[in-house]
């Protein structure tokens, strides 16, 4: 048909109908390469290297949804257990070095996020052992990671402001989600850094998220959105395979197709580079098409190492074959992993009632994976350049709810780091007597964000983005404290 009268495809819409996952892949390497922009002047992108020599290359996101108990897992408070079933204001916490401590913990009556008062306090559900040369303090429901415990950096002073489950928004993106729509950590790494691996996604998310939480670009654009991932290599991920059956060949015809399609819209832009890196584009996102089922499939892995991971075991298969996926991905060059547990609804951690049952099921599922993730990175050298986030959206009141849970808390909860160049066997900052406020060395989430894009040499300040700009707290501060 005469060039005039030919109605030319779109290549990105011939690539989503017809070849599935590289419309995805491509977008985001189109946008990484700056051929997205079609307006002139647009803002162009960051040039994909560090701002200073980085300590770390990845990043391994662990989220506990729902709002793990500081109090049960990493913050052991004895008075709670000494004090069960008073009100703060009968307990004597006096600190004579420091009355500011008392005064704090007493005197505030804090609602939760219904309206409610939680002032009755609520013994220890476990016990605690001290582990590693560093002596520090592990709940009994996480014995392997105890067993870790001389690598890991634990900051027990974390606050926020979200007392609702919009705080998983919030420990992801540093803002309340009523503030509109702002990238997460994650979409603002894969803005800031080039690739590793070209025949892989640089972001990816593993494990089901939130309805509210399914989005990481926002303003930075859905090429900056995490790939989701499923552990299974016959089918990773959605749209990961042709609409309808194709062979090798026909899927290669349909390349060529569209090489020939950029060639004739060549003729009206000749000379435009940007126009064959494009072409270069869909062929790198058909690599990862195939690169993808490599990674996810565990058959070259030794029994020692998925024993390792917990793939033995019914209670941490499936979090322990995330985990191993991780190592897989990292270990190839993928920038940050993300790996999401428990959610669903409000998310599984959240012990309104029966506390001491969920958080023994969770730990369970949870403790022996992240503790062979961070043996198998230490001792395939991969910790030094990889660092590894625990972290869940708040703790739980040093109160009651009902006659066996804990309700949401804000205002001091614990996460860790390891690795990337973090110090290990250090605890960092402290809540006080009976956990309820963070009180010495206090860090909002944004500070988390910080430490990590420091380790990766990224200076948030320098990614800002024209008529985009956020507050102090939005940037954060690296906790010095726990850089190696």
């Amino acid at each position: 048909m005469p060039r005039p009268l030919a109605r030319q495809p779109h290549r990105r819409s011939f690539l989503a109908d017809a070849l599935g996952f590289p419309a995805l892949a491509a977008a985001a390497l189109l946008h990484r390469d700056g051929f997205a922009r079609s307006e002139p002047g647009a803002w162009a992108p960051p040039d994909g290297k560090p701002h200073f020599p980085p300590k770390a290359k990845s990043v391994i996101w662990l989220f506990l949804n729902g709002g793990m108990s500081h109090l049960e897992t990493f913050d052991p408070k004895p008075n709670l257990t000494k004090y069960a079933g008073k009100t703060i204001a009968e307990t004597p916490f006096q600190d004579t070095q420091n009355p500011d401590k008392l005064k704090l913990a007493r005197v505030t009556v804090v609602n939760d996020a219904n309206g409610q008062q939680r002032n009755k306090l609520y013994p220890l559900q476990v016990g605690f052992k001290k582990y590693g040369q560093s002596g520090i303090e592990v709940s009994d429901w996480l014995p392997h990671i105890g067993g870790c415990v001389d690598d890991l950096s634990v900051i027990r002073s974390t606050w926020t402001t979200d007392d609702n489950h919009g705080a998983q928004t919030q420990f992801h993106s540093g803002r309340h989600m009523l503030d509109g729509e702002f990238p997460t950590l994650g979409a603002w790494v894969h803005y800031g850094l080039g690739t590793l691996n070209e025949n892989l996604p640089q972001f990816v998310s593993v494990g089901k998220r939130e309805y509210w939480n399914l989005k990481d670009g926002h303003y930075l654009g859905p090429a900056h959105d995490a790939v989701p991932l499923r552990i299974d290599p016959a089918n990773p991920l959605d749209y990961g395979k042709p609409e309808r059956a194709v062979t090798a060949a026909e899927q290669k015809a349909g390349f060529a197709l569209t090489a020939k399609l950029n060639q004739l819209r060549a003729a009206d832009y000749p000379n435009d580079p940007a126009l064959d890196a494009r072409v270069k584009s869909y062929e790198l996102a058909f690599r990862m098409q195939k690169s993808l089922p490599e990674v996810l499939n565990f058959a070259q892995e030794s029994e020692e190492t998925k024993k390792l991971y917990g793939l033995d075991r019914k209670e941490t298969q499936e979090f322990g074959g995330q985990m191993l996926a991780a190592r897989r991905l990292v270990e190839r060059g993928v920038r940050f992993v993300q790996v999401q547990h428990g959610a669903g609804g409000a998310g599984v951690w959240d012990a309104h009632g029966g506390l001491k049952a969920n958080h023994a099921a969770n730990c369970l599922a949870i403790d022996k994976p992240v503790a062979g993730l961070l043996t198998d990175l230490k001792r395939t050298g991969l910790l030094r350049d990889t660092l590894v986030v625990f972290a869940t959206e708040f703790g739980r009141t040093p109160g009651t709810q009902g006659s066996d849970g804990r309700d949401h808390h804000i205002y001091g909860f614990s996460v860790w780091l390891a690795g990337g160049g973090v110090k290990g066997g250090v605890v960092h900052g402290a809540t006080d007597e009976i956990g309820f406020h963070a009180v010495e060395d206090r860090h909002y989430v944004t500070d988390v964000h910080a430490t990590i894009l420091h380790q990766l040499g990224l200076d948030s300040r320098k990614l800002e983005v024209p008529g985009r700009k956020r507050l102090d707290i939005d940037h954060g501060s690296p906790i010095k404290a726990v850089i190696g």
